[in-house]
């Protein structure tokens, strides 16, 4: 069995020690809910990695974005460089989702275009829970999706070894079963190229090929090959063939599922002539019958996701199984973000359903269509075996789910049945936690309920659900907070901006819509400040482009709306200013304006200059709550003698020894022959999927676009 090994220059500290033992302690008492509430800059990663070595319990980590998951994951492997750490998130650049407009009578068709190293991650992961126990993933919740059954995923799988004698029809037989392509001229992942006696196979979750050689029928060598320069890297003694797919269905469960689709089609198209609907009836009937014809000639079509039904064998209305079916009963789930994700996982389902509702109506999709979707909560809730939110600013859901009447496994209690989804259950936010006499936060009171004989002495076991980590072990404060009227705010923004980037540090700026973001962009533009803007149209590897140049000082400001809140790790960043503080709503709410605030706390410099005509209850709330963590911090550093530091998290420095080797690559490159520039071009793909498989995106597209130069000038 494998285990994870931590791996730090660093022991817990400050609350970090009790926050872990607490959390540790509660897992292996069977609690069911817990919430980590967690400062910006307390070291709440660390914290969950300490959990999971204790546990030693296959983890799964769910964050509200990509950008948010690929940042975790990077630290996650950092502290378990030994261990299988994987990133699961959606694998398509671009998505268009099939759809009809009444009211103009327009079909806009399915389009998209997938991420092929995306992909790659997400068999990588599908494959490490399968195979390993030492398994952390970290997902968007792209993870609550159906995929595949991992029972129909392995049905297929087959293994060889060193002196096996294997019928090379066969073999290609069952390669072909499992979804991979035989390509001679290019091997790419999901295919195989055979020439003469050796067998080369691109596994679909591998950054490198697996090459088998036959001596007539034997296998005499398995070796692993560099896919660039097709260098040896090691031998093997046995092989493990997994599909290239998730989607497998075997040949005689095929059959059967288009013998379904006929019945319902037959079934659909009735029904749609009883209530004279006869265009909608023969629109389906033609397109359901072109992709019955697709799927018994290729075993595919154009959105053969609307049948997934049929060939996982469900029964209606039964969720499709997910990412979460990969992993074992006993798993470990972290939330992160979770004031954020809670509610988007929650909110999934509904607007999957509203726009397939139109599609079935007027014949595009048997209603089958229904059936592929993303889990409702409580779905996802039931596949939960031990779950714990992490949040700087927890909602209401989380809190109440922590407390010790609704915590352990296996209880039944009326509230955790009511709480169960966030999305029809919210209410206001809790006011701030009360204050001990020595400046420590104590934990909400448990709320009394009904308890009989039973559970009663195991009540007292689940009292400390809501695990509290005020203290940031750099002695780092919240930053301070200062009110200034929206009269002439863009101007004072202007001078405070300039006084900050005199000192190397950097600025976040927040308005409340793109042509604000924009606007105000091109303005600070004119007043030779290096800015850029980033929101929702920018594209993923763009914004993580933009925050990296952000670090370096290519740019010394950044303009947003709500993507700069939760989980980004900017420590350069010393000032964030507010535009419009006193605009109540979504992006101006007491968690908003915190969790906003919290981007100025990873600098001992930190402010937040909150421009507002009006103290709303938000800002009132969010400064109250600001200033009480201030005061718990400081009364721990005068206390243990410490002195505020500002986090620093610089690049690695083969990291930039290797940028600045490849820039005289550059800088040489059209004094190399021909057959040298290739070379070098190979080099750098390398070096660019190597970045990728490690999430370091920002430098992979780097690589990337020097890659497209290079390429322009052979």
């Amino acid at each position: 069995m494998n285990k994870f090994k931590l791996k730090s220059n660093f022991e817990p500290r400050g609350d970090q020690p009790q926050a872990i033992k607490t959390l540790v302690d509660n897992l292996n008492s069977k609690v069911k809910h817990q919430t980590l509430w967690g400062v910006t800059g307390s070291g709440k990663t660390f914290t969950m990695a300490n959990v999971i070595n204790q546990v030693q319990r296959p983890t799964l980590v769910i964050a509200h974005n990509k950008t948010l998951a690929a940042q975790l994951a990077d630290e996650f492997r950092q502290f378990f460089p030994e261990n299988e750490v994987h990133y699961f998130v959606s694998y398509y650049d671009y998505y268009q989702p099939e759809a009809y407009i009444p009211s103009s009578d327009t079909y806009i068709e399915k389009d998209s275009s997938i991420n092929d190293e995306i992909e790659r991650l997400r068999h990588a992961a599908t494959h490490a829970l399968l195979t390993r126990s030492d398994v952390i993933i970290v997902a968007s919740v792209s993870c609550i999706y159906g995929i595949g059954s991992p029972e129909f995923y392995q049905s297929e799988n087959f293994s060889f070894k060193i002196g096996e004698k294997i019928n090379r029809r066969e073999f290609l037989y069952k390669l072909n079963n499992l979804q991979y392509e035989r390509n001679d001229v290019e091997l790419k992942r999901g295919s195989y190229r055979l020439r003469g006696d050796v067998l080369e196979i691109m596994p679909a979750y591998a950054n490198n090929s697996t090459r088998i050689e036959f001596f007539g029928d034997m296998v005499e060598k398995i070796a692993e090959i560099d896919w660039v320069n097709g260098t040896h890297l090691r031998s093997m003694a046995e092989f493990e063939v997994f599909p290239a797919t998730h989607f497998m269905t075997p040949q005689h469960i095929q059959a059967q599922a288009i013998s379904e689709i006929k019945k319902d089609l037959e079934v659909q198209v009735n029904e749609f002539k009883k209530i004279g609907k006869l265009l909608e009836a023969q629109r389906l009937e033609q397109r359901t019958n072109f992709d019955i014809e697709m799927i018994e000639q290729t075993g595919s079509c154009s959105g053969i996701e609307n049948y997934s039904r049929y060939f996982d064998r469900r029964k209606q209305g039964e969720p499709s199984t997910t990412l979460i079916d990969y992993f074992p009963k006993d798993f470990l789930m972290f939330i992160d973000e979770s004031h954020i994700t809670v509610s988007q996982i929650g909110a999934m389902y509904e607007g999957d359903r509203s726009r397939k509702n139109k599609l079935i109506d007027y014949g595009f999709r048997l209603p089958a269509a229904y059936d592929n979707r993303p889990l409702r909560y409580p779905e996802f809730y039931e596949k939960i075996n031990q779950v714990i939110f992490v949040s700087a600013t927890p909602g209401e859901y989380e809190k109440k789910m922590s407390t010790a009447e609704n915590s352990f496994i296996g209880g039944h209690f009326e509230e955790e049945k009511r709480l169960r989804n966030p999305i029809a259950n919210t209410s206001a936010e809790s006011s701030p936690h009360r204050q001990g006499s020595e400046g420590q936060a104590r934990h909400l009171p448990n709320r009394q309920v009904p308890q009989d004989d039973t559970n009663k002495a195991t009540m007292k076991q689940f009292n400390n659900c809501l695990v509290q980590q005020f203290i940031r072990p750099t002695g780092l404060l919240d930053p301070i907070v200062e009110i200034r009227p929206s009269r002439g705010q863009v101007p004072y923004l202007v001078s405070e901006i300039e006084a900050t980037v005199k000192k190397g540090q950097r600025v976040l700026a927040t308005t409340l819509t793109k042509r604000m973001a924009e606007e105000l962009t091109e303005y600070l533009k004119e007043k030779n400040l290096k800015v850029a803007y980033l929101h929702s149209d920018i594209a993923t590897l763009e914004r993580l482009e933009i925050l990296a140049k952000l670090r370096l000082g290519k740019f010394d400001v950044l303009v947003g709306i709500n993507l700069l809140r939760e989980g980004l790790d900017l420590p350069e960043v010393s000032l964030v200013a507010i535009l419009d503080a006193d605009k109540e709503g979504f992006l101006r709410s007491k968690t908003s304006l915190i969790q906003t605030m919290g981007r100025a706390a990873r600098h001992s410099e930190g402010r937040v200059i909150l421009f507002a005509d009006v103290v709303t209850k938000s800002i009132q709330a969010a400064v109250e709550e600001t200033t009480m963590r201030r005061k718990v911090q400081q009364s721990y550093n005068i206390e243990h003698g410490i002195t505020p530091q500002s986090i620093n998290k610089g690049l690695p420095k083969e990291e930039q020894e290797e940028e600045e080797r490849i820039a005289k690559i550059d800088e040489s490159f059209t004094l190399l022959s021909r057959k040298e520039k290739g070379l070098v071009i190979a080099e750098l793909k390398h070096l660019m999927k190597d970045a990728a498989e490690h999430l370091e995106f920002e430098r992979a597209a780097e690589l990337r676009d020097q890659l497209v130069m290079l390429e322009e000038r052979v």
